[in-house]
């Protein structure tokens, strides 16, 4: 699980227990600026996701660093329905954060409100 929060012009991610080993991520600190929009996406899980590296890839958990289609996205997913895509202009390192959160609709409000 994961925790989203907004401090300042910062989108900071907190990959949460043993999802920080797996994931090779403590934090990922993001400028708003790079930020496109977030969705709730109940879906995305079904997505390809790509090669892996640095990170986890076991059936029904996905941790860390994905590359497919020239597009670089940090997968934290565990649950099949609790997820949030968040959109990013590649500058900060990723095109896309996908990840598993307590309230996915709460997340995408506060991302969108931010931005």
């Amino acid at each position: 699980m994961n925790t989203v929060t907004i401090e300042g012009d910062q989108l900071i991610v907190r990959p949460g227990g043993l999802d920080r080993l797996w994931s090779f991520r403590r934090r990922i600190d993001t400028p708003l600026r790079a930020v496109r929009g977030a969705t709730a996406d109940t879906g995305v899980r079904r997505e390809p996701k790509g090669r892996r590296g640095p990170g986890l890839r076991v059936p029904g958990k996905y941790a860390g660093t994905f590359r497919a289609g020239g597009e670089t996205t940090f997968w934290n997913v565990s649950d099949p329905v609790d997820n949030v895509v968040i959109e990013l202009d590649g500058t900060a390192g990723f095109d896309r954060l996908v990840l598993t959160v307590a309230d996915p609709q709460a997340v995408e409000r506060a991302v969108n409100a931010a931005i």
